[in-house]
């Protein structure tokens, strides 16, 4: 009667194992939203130019692709050199890399899960049996050792959805490797665009200051002549204090700056002399791809990351579920026992197979509050999605305003720098012959040398602006060929 007992419950236990069933969702990628275009109207042809560094116009392909490495098409060779410095040398990338690498090595470890469990055991004892406080037996060596084996069938899929929960949890930290990728070469080439901007606002600034001194010294000869009144030298030496008195802030800024530099490519700022790289030593790229909006949920490492959380917490949902059901385990051993080491393989051997089951009745609530806390989790990464998604088309909408707003800024900031320029020139003329004030003469000082100002950090933005559009299309990580297929996790390389 008990040996039919262990058969049926045996066969049982092969028919669920046979009919198994995976538990919770299967998760289903969010669809792209149904926009057609990233702004309310749609984009001119073209922006404004200007006869100045980066004043060239610059047209929107619909549909193009963004290069791999996207910061080589604003010409500079040293600018592509210190980015691929801090590729190879940044510790944020080595971080994310490590992160990658972790994360494969947990879904390996999860992936084990699938196949049984082989192991060996051994064991060595001195025994005697006693009846009434007296030995019965003279007491005795005995060794045992031998494999074992136990298999915990998926019946219910639970394993199944860890797999999945910890492979998608890898492709979080792979898209987190991109984004920062993304992040680390945006800001090399946005650091070196605010130091070559703050280069440019010097050299304005020591020009303003010479000719300022220039017109102090002219001052000094006609007060001596009696042309000027004292007062008007006063005028003069306090203004040329004032132009000298925002110097060493920008110098200030710009060390700050280049110390920045050096941190992102992985230097010290004591080690070699970051480049100096001017302004007029970047090409503004006149042709910017504009992905179609359908796209952007492929290609932005965010998105894509924050996809992956929604599908682990999927995932977790079914590893809530099946913990609520019954879980199998079939097990078997071989043994040798012997007296005397010697004749250890001398003996039979005693073998055993078996199966167990153990299922939840009574714990409390805990079981219902964890599938409950699994989807609130889901609900949770669901709403992050959207966010991300709202933020990144506001992002790309907010850099296409800018790309074509800051091109009119700079046209119109190019025409008042040469008309303040101009008019200077003539109110110059004009005091040296004495037809006007001096203090008409110091309005016109101070409108160009803020129109000279405002046209560098014009020209600086029209750079930046083109650095966001790159990156807020995702940075063309889909088109390197050092980017690993995340649909082969296998062909993630670990360090050891």
């Amino acid at each position: 009667m008990v040996r039919q007992i262990g058969w049926l419950f045996l066969s049982g236990c092969t028919a669920v194992i046979l009919t198994g069933c995976t538990l919770g969702p299967d998760f289903l990628r969010p669809e792209a939203p149904n926009v057609t275009q990233y702004t309310p109207e749609a984009l001119p042809p073209e922006t404004a130019s200007a006869e100045t560094i980066a004043g060239d116009a610059q047209r929107f392909l619909n549909d193009a692709d963004v290069p791999g490495r996207w910061w080589m098409l604003f010409g500079s060779p040293a600018l592509n050199q210190l980015e691929e410095e801090a590729l190879r040398a940044n510790p944020d990338v080595e971080t994310a890399q490590a992160t990658l690498r972790q994360a494969h090595e947990n879904y390996l470890a999860e992936l084990g899960g699938l196949f049984p469990q082989v192991g060996v055991s051994a064991s060595a004892a001195h025994e005697a049996t006693s009846t009434g406080g007296r030995a019965a037996s003279p007491a005795f060596d005995l060794f045992t050792a031998g494999p074992a084996v136990s298999y915990t069938p998926d019946v219910f899929g639970g394993i199944a959805r860890s797999i999945e929960a910890q492979a998608a949890a890898q492709e979080n930290s792979r898209f987190q490797l991109e984004a920062t990728y993304l992040t680390l070469t945006s800001n090399v080439i946005i650091t070196v665009i605010q130091a070559a901007s703050l280069s440019a606002q010097i050299a304005a600034t020591q020009d303003i200051i010479a000719d300022e001194q220039q017109l102090l010294d002219l001052l000094n000869q006609q007060f001596e002549l009696g042309a000027v009144a004292r007062g008007d030298v006063l005028t003069q030496q306090s203004q040329l204090a004032l132009v000298q008195a925002t110097l060493p802030p920008l110098q200030k800024q710009l060390e700050q700056t280049r110390y920045t530099l050096s941190t992102l490519v992985g230097r010290f700022p004591s080690q070699d002399q970051i480049p100096d790289i001017q302004l007029a030593d970047l090409a503004l790229p006149r042709d910017l791809p504009l992905s179609v909006p359908s796209k952007l949920v492929e290609q932005r490492p965010d998105i894509r990351a924050s996809e992956a959380l929604m599908h682990e917490a999927s995932a977790q949902i079914g590893v809530a579920d099946a913990n609520m059901f019954p879980q199998f385990t079939v097990s078997g051993s071989v043994t040798n026992e012997a007296n005397f080491v010697n004749q250890f393989f001398q003996g039979n051997p005693v073998w055993s197979i078996g199966a167990s089951v153990t299922a939840p009745i009574f714990r409390g609530g805990t079981l219902r509050a964890q599938e409950r806390a699994a989807y609130d989790a889901f609900d949770r990464t669901a709403s992050q999605y959207k966010s991300t998604v709202l933020n990144a088309f506001s992002n790309v909408a907010g850099t296409l305003t800018a790309l074509t707003l800051d091109a009119d800024t700079l046209k119109t900031q190019l025409y008042a720098e040469q008309t303040a320029q101009q008019s200077l020139d003539i109110i110059q003329q004009q005091f040296q012959a004495g037809a006007i004030a001096y203090l008409s003469l110091l309005d016109a000082q101070r409108t160009y040398e803020q129109a000279r100002i405002s046209l560098v950090i014009a020209q600086s933005n029209r750079f930046s602006d083109t650095v966001a559009l790159f990156q807020s299309l995702g940075g063309g990580w889909w088109n390197r060929d050092d980017a690993p297929d995340i649909r082969n996790p296998a062909g993630i390389a670990s360090s050891r």
